[in-house]
């Protein structure tokens, strides 16, 4: 009976909440990355150079660090329903209005603005999903959430080439075009939230009354676990002090450079061998389809064995080898190839990783411990960006950025190993499935 319950409890929170919140985190990932796209015709209508445009592309993530951690507060306050919707409804109106930049300044201003408008929207969904699925679920339902990234750059790519194809309309740029028609659905879907979205549990009825107490039980027996173990933090300001805290944002450094670097200059490196943007658009899709098979399977093989470490290790040091094929790369096959063992390593690495907070950290303090690792963990974002553009300003190519965003996939992995043979920390980090 017990079984059979669960059983019934997982499904439905699969299908209730996994499909949405990756359609959120598919929209949100497509607006903060079609600047790749764009930057084909606009980097020349904005005078924007290499280093200019990595800049500019990095400068979202210093927004979006500023503001993260007191997002992820409210949205503890004030639940995820209301405060998601803000973030939507923000962000999407930030974006569009992109279109309307006119120098590398307002294009500064309008990607810092974009990342203090979605600052709390990924934290903030990796804190809902831990309120939801019980810990043995918790890898699998992040990495479904988290493949909305690479299907996001797998149907958002050629989506972005064809648009920046179409005819002119109303004497816009086809840059223009692309940042107003994919803004659209994030401010369409900030209203849908409200309606759709669930804060809690014991406010499912979508659930039958035996499922909702069940997995409210279920919930609350492995919080009151968690908080008679060692070292567990529930207090925001202990979180933000929190070396475990800290040391996962730094993991999570090398992969967002990685991430990022991708999203920004992925499209301007396969661009170069002389495709049109819809081509281009369908060659940078190719290693994500590859990646969302990935990233699942091996989330299902983390929590059947319960172990992140290893999870986590072998993606970063696959990715950093992915990078440092790249930068030798001389021919648009053995780019995307690359490209491929790039994406399979990043996207595989992150639920395991995503796993780990929840293991130590409750109520305010996974939500300010949650920010903070991506909050500083996202300035990977700023930097793999910025070191792309400014060392191909100094160098004329992309070979020595890339072997850079490899160094720091190389520290997380190294790190990440670190962190495993510190007793307290591998007792509560390493194999968090066992808590369950």
């Amino acid at each position: 009976m017990k079984n059979d319950i669960e059983t019934r409890v997982s499904r439905k929170l699969m299908w209730r909440i996994i499909p949405f919140v990756m359609l959120l985190y598919f929209i949100s990932f497509l607006d903060r990355v079609n600047v790749g796209f764009a930057a084909i015709t606009m980097n020349k209508a904005l005078g924007l150079s290499p280093t200019a445009f990595g800049l500019g592309g990095g400068l979202f993530f210093i927004g979006y660090f500023l503001f993260e951690v007191p997002s992820n507060l409210i949205l503890h306050k004030v639940g995820a329903r209301i405060w998601i919707a803000r973030v939507m409804v923000t962000w999407g109106l930030i974006s569009a209005i992109s279109a309307f930049a006119v120098g590398p300044n307002s294009f500064y201003v309008l990607r810092f603005l974009l990342g203090v408008a979605e600052a709390g929207f990924f934290p903030g969904i990796i804190l809902y999903l831990s309120l939801w699925f019980p810990a043995k679920q918790r890898a699998v339902a992040a990495a479904w959430f988290m493949a909305a990234a690479p299907i996001s750059v797998a149907l958002g790519s050629p989506l972005s080439g064809a648009i920046m194809q179409m005819p002119s309309v109303f004497g816009l740029a086809d840059w223009q075009m692309l940042y107003i028609i994919e803004a659209a659905p994030a401010v369409i879907l900030g209203f849908v939230v409200l309606k759709f979205l669930t804060d809690k549990p014991e406010q499912a009825k979508w659930l039958d009354d035996d499922e909702r107490e069940w997995l409210v039980a279920r919930l609350k027996s492995e919080a009151d676990a968690k908080k008679g173990g060692h070292g567990h933090t529930a207090s925001a300001w202990r979180a933000l002090k929190d070396m475990r805290v800290l040391t996962l944002a730094l993991i999570y450094f090398g992969t967002s450079a990685g991430l990022y670097t991708l999203g920004l200059w992925a499209p301007l490196m396969i661009r170069e061998f002389g495709f049109t943007p819809f081509q281009t658009g369908l060659l940078t899709g190719v290693p994500s389809v590859v990646a969302v098979v990935a990233m699942v399977l091996w989330a299902r093989h983390s929590d059947r064995r319960g172990e992140r470490t290893w999870h986590v290790v072998i993606p970063c040091v696959l990715a950093c080898v992915g990078f440092l094929l790249a930068g030798n790369a001389t021919t648009a096959l053995f780019v995307v190839l690359s490209l491929v063992v790039v994406n399979v390593g990043i996207s595989s690495a992150k639920a395991p990783l995503w796993a780990m907070p929840s293991t130590f950290l409750s109520g305010a303090g996974a939500a300010a411990g949650i920010a903070m690792i991506n909050s500083l963990g996202n300035l990977g974002g700023f930097v793999g960006p910025f070191a792309i553009g400014w060392l191909k300003s100094v160098t004329g190519g992309y070979t020595a950025g890339l072997y850079v965003v490899a160094g720091t996939l190389a520290i997380s992995a190294i790190v990440t190993l670190m962190l495993s043979r510190q007793t307290c920390l591998h007792a509560g980090v390493a194999k968090p499935s066992h808590g369950g």
